[in-house]
């Protein structure tokens, strides 16, 4: 039963990650409203091959530098940074006025699969993000380094991929009118929560300054 915690915080970071609106998600959902469910899902499938490669590569890196405390303390430094300054972006870009929504082109069409592979290799952002999150999983004791760990976290990185991917598919083909109220309210709740990521954070890095 080991794998079942490694599983789900997995599957909920990545569905969290995956929630603010994104060139991947947004062109899912465009997809889905062109070509069709089924290309929007093989869309879909496509990407999270490759977020299962750049989840585990960041893992393995992660491995690497986590019996440097230096390191993590750096690491957990610049994480904080990044996520206080997410949180004030989200929460300006929610405050804007509503701009004309600015659409995605699909200029092909071909085989949706590896349009969805291209542009999650464009991403680079998934293995620096993962990297943070397992180092910092690791030093709150909810992590490991070991096969069954890393392979269970994996897994539910890539299931909670495609499960948000396929929320914006089934989304924005059934609400395409409201899609502008999610985007906005969106980026107030992911803001909120790396507001707080970044307070646990910062009280971890005060923890290690004192002790």
């Amino acid at each position: 039963m080991d794998f079942l915690l490694p599983l789900f915080l997995g599957f909920a970071i990545a569905v969290i990650g995956i929630l603010p609106p994104g060139l991947i998600n947004m062109t899912a959902a465009k997809v889905s409203v062109v070509d069709g469910r089924n290309e929007a899902i093989s869309f879909a499938i496509g990407a999270t091959v490759i977020v299962f490669f750049q989840t585990y590569i960041a893992i393995q890196f992660a491995k690497f530098i986590n019996s440097r405390q230096d390191i993590i303390t750096l690491l957990q430094e610049i994480g904080l940074f990044l996520f206080i300054s997410i949180t004030i972006f989200l929460f300006w870009t929610a405050r804007q006025p509503k701009k004309e929504k600015q659409e995605i082109k699909l200029h092909s069409k071909s085989n949706r699969f590896f349009l969805g592979m291209l542009l999650s290799v464009l991403n680079l952002f998934p293995i620096p993000f993962y990297v943070f999150v397992s180092v910092t999983l690791s030093t709150y004791g909810l992590f490991f380094f070991n096969s069954l760990y890393v392979y269970s976290f994996v897994s539910g990185v890539v299931i909670g991929s495609f499960t948000g991917f396929y929320l914006y598919i089934l989304y924005f083909k059934n609400h395409q009118n409201k899609s502008d109220y999610l985007i906005k309210n969106g980026n107030y709740i992911i803001g909120s929560i790396t507001g707080l990521i970044s307070l646990v954070t910062f009280f971890k890095l005060i923890n290690t300054y004192w002790t």
